[in-house]
């Protein structure tokens, strides 16, 4: 056989050899563990789908069987539709200990036809109350959409399909606590948060409505683990150094101008003693 036919074939091999391996990627039986709610969690599709349930009795959730010191982590969601209030959908990493590091995406179920909430949050070294909120451009209980959390030294920015709605950048410099110690795991879960979640906890879940039903699909983690790993991949362009660039820019600002209901560094009603030094930073920045 000539040398030709011999890489043809090499290359024909390694095609599929890729295919198989991004199949497999996406297994939630290889990727999750079950850790609350017994068969109110449900993999579905041979691995490529999980349906998490919440009834007045419990809720249910998984978590990564790994975990990672940075990453870029990727999940599609569909959320509960109708009568979704006092349910919470969360999607989030963290690590574990009192004095905990968290990046949070939660989704605030509502009243039918009224739009869900999407609640942020950074939390490091048990420290929280750095929530901002915003309101979808698109109905989440119809289709399935991609929600990404990058996590790498320089920033930590959210994404709702490839389009940056937050953006919280490490200035340890600046004596803001920056989570980059601890090792986490991917969580999500469906639970009751009928006490705070929809209008402050004004509008209880209707449990005639139960169950309620949130799914997961396509999860993925661009992840940096060991020192034998590399992080990252080759150039500027690969999410250890990702950062957003002048377009990104202007969809973030779209989207804080549009659909940002709460943002904390708005909020000096709240905190009475001054703003959080972050804030402060990005003001200055900004002037």
């Amino acid at each position: 056989m000539g040398c030709s036919k011999i890489l043809i074939l090499v290359y024909i091999f390694s095609i599929f050899y890729f295919m198989w391996c991004l199949v497999l990627a996406g297994d939630f039986r290889k990727d999750v563990d079950i850790i609350w709610g017994g068969d109110k969690a449900k993999i579905l599709e041979n691995g490529r789908a999980i349906a998490l349930s919440l009834d007045k009795t419990s809720g249910s959730g998984f978590q990564s069987k790994a975990q990672f010191l940075f990453g870029k982590i990727s999940m599609d969601l569909k959320l509960v539709p109708g009568n979704s209030a006092g349910t919470v959908t969360s999607y989030y990493v963290a690590s574990k200990g009192a004095m905990w590091d968290e990046i949070d995406f939660e989704f605030l179920g509502n009243l039918s036809g009224d739009p869900y909430t999407v609640h942020t949050n950074v939390i490091t070294q048990g420290k929280g109350d750095r929530e901002q909120q915003f309101r979808l451009w698109f109905d989440p209980t119809i289709n399935f959409h991609t929600y990404s959390i990058l996590w790498n030294p320089r920033t930590i920015i959210f994404y709702v399909d490839g389009t940056p709605i937050r953006q919280f950048k490490n200035m340890k410099t600046k004596n803001v606590s920056y989570p980059e110690k601890q090792a986490m795991r991917v969580h999500s879960s469906l639970w009751d948060g009928d006490d705070w979640a929809t209008r402050g906890g004004l509008v209880k879940t209707d449990w005639s409505k139960a169950p309620f039903t949130a799914y997961y699909k396509n999860y993925e983690v661009q992840d940096c683990v060991g020192s034998n790993k590399t992080c990252g991949g080759d150039g500027s362009s690969s999410w250890i150094n990702e950062g957003i660039d002048d377009s990104g820019m202007k969809r973030l600002k779209w989207v804080q101008k549009n659909f940002m209901i709460y943002d904390y560094c708005n909020d000096p009603k709240r905190f009475r003693l001054g703003l959080a030094s972050e804030c402060v930073a990005n003001a200055m920045s900004m002037s």
